[in-house]
């Protein structure tokens, strides 16, 4: 299946990993790379620069086809040295950033001095404009129905994604929500050169994550999500557990006041890592999409890339072109 994302960033599939905290290992991204899409190592998953060198060489060693690399720009209670990370990038070869959370204009010289195609992560029209106004080569836009931070203008993909595509010359790639090959078909068709997944690649047997967490994505309806940090205008989607249902209790209890130095030691990230890996749901605050409610099983990553292409061409094929004919 070619598309102009397929021709952007070498792959046979028109079908990202996106960057996931806590999972974007090597073992991932080369699973999804050799599948024949496009594999994302999760940069800030690794604790320092020096290891996210050593993250990108053990990729390397596991797939010879195109992996990128996430670097995600956002606030954080420890000052995070983005530009070292970048430098790593540039110095392990890697030719595909996706960038996500704030502008990724300080970093555009250097990518685009060593010819790094930079996909730059949108929740909005306005944002994607932006980032085709800076020469991001890609934007991946991510509506209100995606895991991690939705933005606050609440758009879903079926207005987003052809409001977006209206007004871009550069690839638009489809984010948020999408797991099955008829939604990829759907997005094809609302102008999207392909789509990225993260959710759905969470429930993978390649995924490394406790088994526990897979099948809690699996169980999961599209209600099983929880939208937390509201109040502080810092949205994100989680799985509905425990820790989220008493975030929004409190949250809600504060109104207006609310402070994040009231949930800080809740949501801390180590508890979410120590979620994933030893598989106790309930312990901290972990990243899933909506999409949960038509994931049904786990297979590989292999597997799974080819019965996405599958229904999708199905669906284009036997289903949109009926009616086309009539």
């Amino acid at each position: 299946m070619k598309t102009r994302l397929t021709e952007l960033l070498g792959t046979r599939y028109p079908i990202i990993q996106g960057g996931m905290q806590n999972v974007g290992y090597a073992e991932l991204a080369a699973a999804v790379s050799n599948a024949g899409a496009l594999g994302i190592i999760t940069g800030l998953t690794q604790p320092t620069p020096e290891d996210l060198a050593k993250e990108i060489a053990r990729c390397k060693e596991m797939t010879d086809k195109p992996f990128g690399v996430n670097l995600t720009l956002l606030p954080t209670i420890k000052p995070v040295p983005y530009e070292e990370y970048a430098q790593v990038i540039v110095d392990a070869g890697v030719k595909i950033v996706e960038t996500a959370g704030r502008s990724p204009e300080p970093f555009m010289p250097l990518f685009n001095e060593h010819g790094i195609k930079v996909i730059h992560k949108c929740t909005s029209v306005r944002h994607s404009l932006k980032a085709q106004s800076l020469g991001c080569a890609a934007v991946s836009v991510d509506g209100f129905e995606c895991a991690g931070h939705p933005g606050e203008d609440d758009v879903t993909n079926l207005v987003l994604l052809p409001a977006a595509a209206r007004v871009l010359d550069i690839p638009m790639v489809a984010s948020g929500g999408i797991g099955t090959g008829a939604q990829m078909a759907a997005c094809l068709a609302l102008g999207a050169d392909g789509i990225n997944m993260g959710t759905r690649f969470m429930a993978t047997k390649e995924a490394p994550i406790h088994e526990n967490i897979k099948r809690a994505i699996v169980e999961g309806s599209e209600r099983d999500t929880a939208l937390v940090y509201r109040p502080l205008r810092n949205t994100a989607r989680v799985y509905k557990n425990k820790v989220a249902e008493r975030v929004n209790e409190i949250e809600r209890e504060q109104g207006k006041d609310m402070k994040f130095e009231l949930i800080s030691d809740m949501v801390a990230g180590a508890k979410g890592k120590v979620a994933l890996t030893e598989g106790d749901v309930d312990y901290g605050i972990w990243t899933s999409g909506m999409v949960q409610g038509l994931i049904d099983a786990i297979p590989s990553c292999e597997d799974l890339v080819q019965e996405i292409i599958r229904e999708c061409e199905g669906t284009i094929r036997d289903r949109l072109s009926v009616f086309a004919a009539s």
